[in-house]
């Protein structure tokens, strides 16, 4: 079976955006959307050679990375510009309270708290033992910074 530039250049692209799912960073959805732009050109007989066809790949690589990605990373992130400050995340955890399922202390990393049927990493500045409730004061990646409630 004798693939023609243009499927070779969709399945490149339907590749990289399957990917962007396992390497999440919001990176990837570019460089499939650019080879998705290269196999459109290529069906309609615009980009011929090879050559042409990686100088559209990288020039539309580019331009949606330096034009569309921080747009984009934040509307995945939940930004709502028109009211929130981007540079801080919406937050649903600040105030809320999560028991305390393995005994959490100053200084060590281990501790684990359940919030929201879901078990979390978890650190704090004052020891809290298993079996107590904490009040989540912010994240650290995907530890939860709690407090003593």
């Amino acid at each position: 079976m004798n693939l023609g530039p243009e499927i070779v250049w969709f399945l490149v692209g339907l590749v990289l955006m399957i990917l962007e799912f396992a390497a999440p960073g919001v990176v990837l959805i570019f460089f499939g959307t650019a080879a998705w732009i290269v196999a459109l050109t290529t069906y309609m007989g615009l980009t011929g050679s090879l050559a042409s066809q990686l100088i559209l790949f990288s020039i539309s690589t580019i331009a949606l990375l330096v034009g569309l990605r921080k747009w984009i990373r934040d509307k995945f992130v939940g930004h709502v510009s028109d009211v929130q400050n981007l540079e801080v995340d919406l937050d649903e955890f600040t105030g809320k309270s999560a028991i305390v399922l393995e005994d959490i202390e100053p200084g060590r990393q281990g501790g684990k708290v359940e919030f929201k049927g879901a078990d979390w990493s978890a650190r704090s500045d004052e020891t809290i033992k298993k079996g107590e409730t904490g009040i989540i004061s912010g994240m650290d990646g995907l530890t939860l910074i709690i407090k003593r409630s």
